[in-house]
């Protein structure tokens, strides 16, 4: 099958409920796992790319091997995206190597700069068929004991968010409830707002996205930290959370942290059982099986497996 826009999956996902996982990838491993679980569960994917994964693989490393997999598995709609693009020459530069979905994420900047931005990458985008992704409110963890004023100062603004997609006509938004990049998001449990969520579904009506929504999962983090790694007693964004966000609005959930985790934490055990193992196959194939099952599990949560 011939990748697809983002928007394609994610029209679906919104009419009928469910979201889909957006993974992010760095080498052929973690990309095989994806395309893998999505055969075995039967689910639509959104393969994601960030700056860094792609200054590491190359662009177009990245669409080929992609490409390749989407044709080894025709029957899986599958969407290229870039993943937190931080100007347009980082668009520019996934738009040449074939990438099917861009996220432009100028959410650091005033509102006004912000949208005047981003309508300039739908600009672009959108005669290609090529599917934009926007950002308002900014990741940062927010916790019971914060003051209203200070949950306000980060988190989206239903109103702008609605003034927002009108003016940009964005595919898909992603708009800041509460989480935060990375493992380390809470000293205490995740704390969403899913009030707000909803205000901005009811407003805008268009698919939305859940960022910093790694889980950590127990069983990967204790195996990565009985291995020599140290979490520090990371807390992620447990599963009935993910489930009650998406009944709100959520429609894609980027998964990187997890995936990380629970690759190293299976080549941190491999290499601890067999020291005098020379072979990368015997260590990083391990690692991807493991991967694979987690995929699985993220996909049955969101509510994607059986889908196509």
């Amino acid at each position: 099958m011939s990748l697809i826009s983002a928007k394609e999956i994610l029209d679906d996902a919104n009419k009928n409920l469910y979201a889909v996982g957006a993974f992010n990838v760095n080498n052929m491993e973690f990309l095989q796992a994806v395309f893998l679980a999505a055969e075995s569960e039967k689910s639509p994917i959104i393969i994601a790319a960030s700056e860094g994964a792609i200054k590491y693989a190359g662009p177009d490393m990245l669409f080929s091997m992609t490409k390749a997999l989407s044709d080894t598995y025709p029957n899986i709609p599958v969407a290229l995206h870039l993943d937190h693009g931080s100007n347009l020459n980082a668009v520019m530069v996934a738009i040449k190597a074939g990438f099917t979905s861009v996220m432009i994420d100028a959410s650091h900047f005033p509102f006004e700069e912000n949208l005047k931005i981003t309508k300039q990458v739908v600009s672009i985008c959108h005669p290609l068929g090529i599917s934009v992704e926007a950002e308002l409110g900014r990741l940062k963890g927010v916790e019971d004991n914060v003051s209203v004023a200070e949950r306000d100062a980060v988190l989206v603004n239903p109103k702008e968010a609605n003034d927002f997609v009108a003016s940009s006509n964005i595919d898909f938004l992603a708009p800041a409830i509460g989480t935060s990049h990375g493992a380390f998001k809470f000293k205490g449990e995740a704390k969403l707002d899913f009030e707000r969520l909803r205000k901005v579904k009811e407003l805008t009506g268009i698919p939305l996205v859940l960022h910093g929504a790694s889980s950590v999962p127990e069983a990967a983090s204790k195996k990565f930290e009985e291995f020599g790694g140290d979490l520090k007693g990371a807390k992620g964004v447990p599963f009935d959370v993910l489930k009650d966000a998406i009944k709100f609005g959520i429609n894609k959930v980027n998964t990187d942290t997890d995936l990380r985790i629970s690759f190293l934490a299976k080549v941190r055990e491999s290499i601890a059982n067999d020291k005098s193992q020379i072979d990368p196959r015997k260590i990083f194939g391990p690692a991807k099986d493991y991967v694979i099952e987690i995929i699985k599990e993220r996909m049955r949560v969101l509510g994607s497996s059986n889908r196509i």
